[in-house]
């Protein structure tokens, strides 16, 4: 039978990819932390870990246990937490994933601040546009861009993500603003080739109530956002990108949006977690701080260019 001790251990190590660093936060050795998650992996029968001797990763049944091991974790500190009282300073490690542009500019910013007001919690932040496992990596939440289907998570709203079609002033002035997306065939239109995928993205229009899709051409492509914002505001072509990435550029005038009634229906930005009875009271604060993003106090610049072309 699993003891507290073990499980710990083997949690422990999980989160901090050796044993050395989880035998400093549980107030142990390594080596007996590293006889513990054996008597564990003894014990159950399996492998759970993929050993070096700098470090070790989770095996694919580690990996099973560990999201296990956190739900129950979780669970016996919101219960405890309860019982405290609701007043309690919330601490921990709060675990999260978050898309690398909108991470950077629109939550790190409010996760400074959530740590400023509650000085007993901790960070450990990963940035990726791609899917995350968020049980299988033991994360307590992710923010992610568009529609979600695993049903064991849920879902609060924070946002949303508009795309716009800019281009600087510059690049405007001498090649004019097109009138309608019919009209970019004769401008120089910058693509975002995906990495995931090795695809240009086609640019998304709204056209009275039915979608639409453009599929720029292959003369300039980029395979990183923020780039694509730099190279439309250094005048090289129009470009497609959501308005949170050009927010600065867009309020300064280095950016202009054109075609703004073609916009596409904006994609909703969710905060996502595990279902759960009990919510750790680090989560729920976080919860509580992103929730105002929702209202839309961020990501809406629209300066737009006088139909010229």
């Amino acid at each position: 039978m699993m003891s507290a001790q073990t499980v710990l251990a083997f949690t422990e190590t999980a989160r901090q990819g050796n044993f050395a660093a989880a035998a400093r936060n549980l107030g142990l050795t390594a080596s007996a932390v590293a006889k513990s998650v054996a008597r564990l992996e003894e014990e159950l029968g399996l492998r759970l870990f993929h050993r070096t001797t700098r470090k070790v990763s989770l095996t694919g049944d580690g990996n099973r246990l560990f999201s296990q091991c956190r739900r129950l974790l979780d669970e016996m500190e919101a219960i405890r937490e309860e019982a405290e009282g609701s007043r309690r300073e919330p601490g921990g490690v709060l675990r999260l994933n978050l898309p690398i542009t909108y991470g950077k500019k629109v939550v790190v910013p409010v996760l400074a601040e959530l740590c400023r007001r509650h000085p007993a919690l901790s960070l450990d932040l990963g940035f990726s546009d791609h899917r995350v496992d968020l049980i299988a990596e033991g994360l307590d939440a992710l923010v992610r861009i568009g529609p979600l289907g695993d049903s064991r998570l849920l879902a609060r709203r924070i946002g949303a993500q508009s795309l716009a079609v800019v281009a600087s002033a510059g690049y405007l002035a001498r090649h004019g603003a097109p009138r309608a997306p019919a009209a970019l065939a004769g401008h120089g239109c910058i693509g975002f080739r995906i990495p995931a995928t090795g695809r240009i993205r086609p640019w998304q229009f709204g056209v009275g109530r039915r979608p639409a899709e453009w599929h720029p051409p292959d003369r300039f492509v980029l395979d990183e956002g923020e780039a694509v914002v730099a190279a439309a505001a250094a005048g090289l072509g129009l470009a497609q990108v959501p308005t949170h990435m050009a927010e600065a550029e867009l309020r300064g005038g280095r950016l202009v949006e054109v075609l703004a009634g073609y916009r596409p229906p904006a994609l909703p930005i969710s905060l996502v977690y595990p279902t759960a009875r009990h919510v750790p009271l680090r989560l729920r604060v976080l919860i509580e701080a992103l929730t105002p993003l929702a209202a839309g106090h961020r990501g809406k610049p629209r300066t737009t260019a006088r139909r010229n072309a």
